[in-house]
């Protein structure tokens, strides 16, 4: 299990809506909050999250947020609705169901009675319909009219996530405004504050150290009990680092493309015929990573070569070559998680709750201000 600090021995407690599998809670409980409550609809992520904080399963609600309505009273309300509809990824369709549940986030935040709250999604969230609307219920005449919002676009990378993600960050105070968290990393090394870290940085160091050589294509055989379902669980980070089969005629392919490459250095015999048709656009598929860089934005389907850059970075002439994508474990880390995080579900499952994750070390860089804030008020 992870570590699981008590809520009453904590200054200030958090509920988690859209919880996903607890990369906000994880970096504001390493900021000395307390966890009293998460919503998630996704059952094998509503697992993951009891697992790692709640493990009687007393408050974690494995449901829809519409049903959610013994909200307790709590000092910080964080949470990230689904981004699918926002994201530039998707058809960005207005009537997306996926962009109504913002409204729900401003109910339970009405309803705990929170001093703040803290509103996480993709970069372009801010350039939606949705954002605005949520600005105005934060204003003189909406449902949240005693808070007072401030925008952050932070990247991941300049608070040591070994990932280059750009996330629009929410504050909602009714106690006084925050600071913007302050960089602890740089694209250029500066005094007092180290480079991004890299993929090899991150790779080989902590207690788990990740071996680029992998065999194991499957999870152990492991179950967890969890509001009246069994999910397979909870895996240690070790138990993460398996791969995916890759047929011959894959491997050849990834064997032609170098660091920082991607489909567009296939020689025209080994083109996807469908990629022969499309010559621009689309530059990270099928591309590797960069060693001595942070990775890309992690994906869902970070396991699929063919869905981005998501190639393990080493690839020596003459030497060994690591032609496989991102293991799961290898993608846990490049979001920031550590071996006390365990997971619960299938490789599909796992894999979506990654992808979809905020880096914790970025929810703790918000913490810190939050704490600051709510501490001085």
């Amino acid at each position: 299990m992870g570590s699981v600090p008590s809520a009453p021995l904590s200054r200030f407690t958090t509920l988690d809506v859209f919880a996903g599998c607890g990369g906000l809670t994880r970096g504001f409980l390493d900021e000395g909050f307390g966890s009293v409550g998460a919503v998630e609809i996704d059952t094998a992520a509503a697992a993951t999250f009891a697992a790692n904080f709640d493990p009687l399963g007393s408050h974690t609600f494995a449901g829809d947020i519409a049903d959610f309505q013994d909200v307790p009273d709590v000092d910080v309300v964080i949470g990230g609705p689904p981004c699918q509809g926002f994201s530039a990824l998707g058809k960005r369709d207005p009537a997306d169901a996926r962009n109504q549940l913002w409204r729900h986030f401003v109910r339970v935040v009405r309803d705990s009675g929170a001093s703040m709250f803290v509103f996480e999604n993709v970069d372009r969230f801010a350039k939606t319909p949705e954002f605005e609307l949520l600005r105005k219920a934060a204003s003189e005449a909406g449902e949240l009219s005693e808070f007072r919002t401030q925008v952050f676009r932070l990247n991941a990378a300049d608070f040591g996530v070994p990932q280059k993600r750009i996330r629009t960050i929410i504050v909602g105070s009714r106690v006084g405004a925050v600071t913007e968290p302050v960089p602890t990393h740089g694209k250029v090394p500066a005094e007092g504050r180290p480079r991004w870290t890299t993929l090899r940085e991150a790779f080989l160091r902590g207690a788990v150290i990740l071996e680029p050589d992998v065999r194991q294509e499957w999870l152990p055989d492991s179950s967890f009990a969890f509001d009246g379902h069994v999910v397979p669980g909870p895996f240690k980070l070790p138990d993460l680092h398996v791969t995916r089969h890759h047929d011959l005629t894959s491997q050849i392919r990834y064997a032609h493309i170098a660091p920082g490459q991607g489909r567009f250095h296939l020689p025209e015999e080994l083109q996807y015929p469908c990629w022969r048709r499309h010559t621009t656009g689309a530059g990270d598929v099928l591309g590797r990573l960069r060693w001595d860089e942070p990775a890309v934005t992690i994906r869902t389907e970070f396991f699929k070569p063919e869905k981005g850059r998501f190639l393990h970075p080493q690839w020596e002439n003459g030497g060994v070559q690591i032609n496989r994508a991102l293991t799961h474990a290898e993608a846990a880390v490049v979001q920031g998680f550590d071996e006390r995080h365990v997971w619960c579900g299938t490789k599909a499952e796992i894999a979506r709750q990654i992808g979809n994750a905020v880096p914790p070390p970025l929810a703790r860089a918000v913490a810190e201000v939050v704490a600051q804030r709510l501490t001085t008020a």
